[in-house]
């Protein structure tokens, strides 16, 4: 399966999937790199790999991509051969031009339990909210911010000397096992959605 990614940042679970992919633990390939920020570590890190890697500006919104944006995203991504999208810390709510494109076949990871804890660093809202357990979710993405359809989670204790950046570290060790997971599932095609639900198949 021909996967691309989409990241905003430092690219650590673009790693997780490519070393997953290298290794054969996943029958897939990552054909190309997208990024709304042309300095990002991920864009350098892809072509370091060898791998298809392009800036494409977001337009002038902050949480979003222009439409006109968003619409050269899927041209990149079909040239590409692109059949799944894996989000992997990008910074911008998707909207109809790519939920239309891969419908179904958007995925993101999210540093918390879903639903708790959605938006920006959900771990410090864990850590103020006062709770026992963090964690990280695998979803398929829809219209919504973080709420489509579950594929996988981890859970990862909260310490008492917790800090956010603790915490945050041991959620992402959990995040870089479960994303390539995750997407295995979805290569494999060992689950189903039923209803919210996605479950895994006898």
């Amino acid at each position: 399966m021909k996967i691309g990614v989409l990241g905003s940042g430092k690219g650590s679970n673009f790693d997780a999937i490519c070393d997953a992919a290298r290794e054969g633990r996943i029958d897939a390939q990552i054909t190309v790199v997208l990024s709304d920020v042309a300095d990002s570590l991920i864009l350098e890190k892809a072509r370091s790999a060898g791998i298809a890697a392009r800036y494409i500006a977001p337009g002038a919104f902050k949480t979003r991509l222009e439409t006109q944006r968003e619409e050269e995203y899927v041209r990149v991504l079909r040239e590409h051969g692109v059949e799944l999208v894996a989000l992997a810390g990008f910074m911008r709510v998707i909207k109809e031009p790519l939920l239309r494109a891969y419908a179904g076949r958007i995925v993101n990871i999210h540093p918390s339990l879903l639903p708790a804890f959605k938006g920006l660093r959900a771990w410090e809202q864990a850590l103020q909210f006062g709770v026992k357990f963090a964690g990280c979710t695998v979803h398929f993405v829809d219209e919504g911010v973080d709420t489509g359809p579950i594929i996988a989670q981890a859970v990862v204790p909260v310490r008492d000397d917790d800090t956010p950046e603790t915490l945050h570290a041991r959620i992402q060790a959990e995040e870089h096992r479960i994303y390539p997971e995750a997407i295995g599932m979805i290569v494999r095609n060992t689950y189903a959605v039923a209803g919210r639900k996605v479950v895994r198949r006898p």
